[in-house]
């Protein structure tokens, strides 16, 4: 009996911890890559090629001029375009309502250092609490943004460089 009540409190605990956690959050990734801001901001804007550098990422639809659908390891997600600056800003938001969680992406690409100062924002809202209890202590807020940015630098490490001439 006291092993079930003890089972009992500690889901109590916890609902009433991933419950207080909030519902919006914001998060940030960065990473230097040595190419310039036009080269990185075309293998991102390319949506349809995402399945060659992304590894989590299995297929892509385009559904119109704004609208794709990614079919990756987490599932399928139908995403819109809702700002596109060539070599300085895109942005994506999830038009599924259904999901559990919500947000956008914006990507940055700044000159830095002869390369690409890409950083990724993360606008999210999370309504399910088991996705939210997951997102904030499991994969952190940053975890997708971070493999997303190594993807790309694999990416250009990949590709042949230029040799200079002797």
């Amino acid at each position: 009996m006291k092993i079930v009540l003890a089972i009992v409190i500690i889901i109590a605990v916890l609902f009433v911890v991933v419950w207080r956690i909030p519902k919006h959050h914001t998060a940030s990734a960065s990473a230097l890559i040595p190419r310039s801001p036009a080269e990185v901001y075309a293998v991102v804007r390319d949506v349809a090629a995402a399945p060659q550098w992304r590894k989590d990422v299995t297929r892509v639809e385009l559904l119109d001029g704004n609208r794709f659908r990614e079919q990756a390891k987490y599932g399928v997600v139908t995403y819109e375009i809702v700002d596109d600056a060539p070599a300085a800003r895109f942005q994506t938001r999830i038009a599924d309502q259904d999901l559990g969680y919500s947000g956008s992406w914006t990507y940055r690409f700044a000159p830095e250092n002869g390369g690409t100062r890409v950083t990724i924002t993360e606008d999210g809202d999370v309504s399910n609490l088991f996705f939210r209890f997951m997102s904030r202590f499991v994969f952190g807020y940053d975890g997708s943004m971070k493999k997303v940015l190594g993807a790309l630098a694999a990416k250009f490490d990949k590709e042949p460089r230029p040799s200079r001439g002797r």
